[in-house]
């Protein structure tokens, strides 16, 4: 699990046990939970590197081994040190970005210093991180996408960037990902609010059948692996446990070939 904050880490850790009780493992689990900085991105990077370059190696390791990993994270902030990993190890894998925000602003222009926004840039190498980068433009796609700031609308617009949205959702992303290898990207916010308890609530969301729907579709194809993040724990145990059921159950046909 990443670093913080710890109701992010608690909630990483019920998405994990849920994970493991429908692959029938034990999780590994990495780090521990930190209290929540609430600084400026270069001050959460800093406090985070260390916990970072751990996830990468572990990240990177995972991949290594085969198969299609499965990964719960507390921040998309994650994204960070894991989707170098998948550019130097799959250069031909589209990262598949489920996100409510597309997280492609950057040092100069973000508005609210968030690192969690600057996640996918850098990997682009649009800002250094000092975490690496190599992820290709044209091997990333967005879904659901739908609160993007004017300079992430315009690399959508300009073509930099695939968005698929909409009623005809699967439609485009079905032609946007052709037959390539997957790395898929989920942020819970992606969904509907209320759908899962997530920090972040964006209307016009996504609905589990819409997930499942999407999750059938991107199993036709090879799947390097699987990175959810942004569950957050907020005090009722066994609503949270039903709920990431429920999130596990939605993906399942991606997860499948892990039984």
């Amino acid at each position: 699990m990443l670093l913080r904050p710890v109701e992010s880490a608690k909630g990483a850790a019920i998405v994990g046990a849920a994970l493991g009780r429908w692959l029938g493992i034990e999780p590994t689990v990495l780090g521990h939970p930190e209290p929540a900085i609430n600084g400026n991105w270069d001050v959460e990077l800093e406090a985070a590197l260390p916990g970072l370059r751990s996830l990468q190696a572990a990240h990177a390791a995972a991949l290594n081994l085969g198969g299609h990993p499965v990964f719960a994270w507390p921040r998309c902030a994650a994204a960070i040190a894991t989707l170098p990993n998948v550019a130097a190890q799959h250069p031909d894998a589209v990262v598949v970005w489920f996100d409510a925000h597309a997280d492609l602003n950057t040092p100069e222009n973000t508005t609210t210093g968030y690192l969690g926004g600057l996640a996918l840039s850098a990997s682009l190498g649009w800002w250094d991180s000092g975490l690496g980068a190599g992820l290709d433009s044209r091997n990333v796609v967005l879904g659901g996408t739908r609160d993007l700031d004017p300079a992430e609308q315009s690399h959508v617009d300009d073509g930099t960037i695939s968005l698929a949205a909409g009623p005809d959702m699967l439609t485009q992303l079905d032609r946007l990902i052709s037959d390539r290898p997957i790395y898929f990207h989920l942020d819970c916010d992606v969904l509907d609010p209320g759908i899962m308890p997530t920090d972040y609530s964006v209307p016009r969301g996504l609905t589990l059948d819409d997930l499942t729907a999407v999750a059938t579709r991107l199993a036709h194809n090879p799947i390097v692996g699987v990175e959810i993040g942004e569950f957050e724990d907020h005090g009722d145990a066994e609503l949270a446990r039903s709920q990431a059921e429920r999130l596990v159950s939605a993906l399942a046909p991606l997860l499948s070939t892990n039984r």
